[in-house]
């Protein structure tokens, strides 16, 4: 496993989304590499900080705005 195939499938990783087999191909390559060991370090700590940020809603004027462009987006014909 390369440095590149790492970071595509860190996600699946740390999300438990791997075969055993995938997940052996990983963990090989974190123990060979420092930098991806790092990289997979602060990608869990980031993880971790939003998951403790509140959920916020957007003002009442930016939802609507939102929803309605959406919706005209949908309508429009492909």
């Amino acid at each position: 496993m390369t440095c590149q195939q790492l970071t595509r499938l860190v996600g699946d990783y740390v999300e438990g989304r791997m075969s055993t087999l995938e997940q052996l191909r990983f963990q090989f390559h974190l123990g060979l590499c420092e930098p991806c060991r790092v990289y997979l370090r602060q990608l869990e700590q980031t993880r971790q900080s939003l998951g403790h940020l509140p959920e916020e809603q957007p003002p009442a004027q930016v939802r609507d705005e939102l929803l309605h462009r959406f919706r005209a987006w949908k309508a429009t014909p492909r």
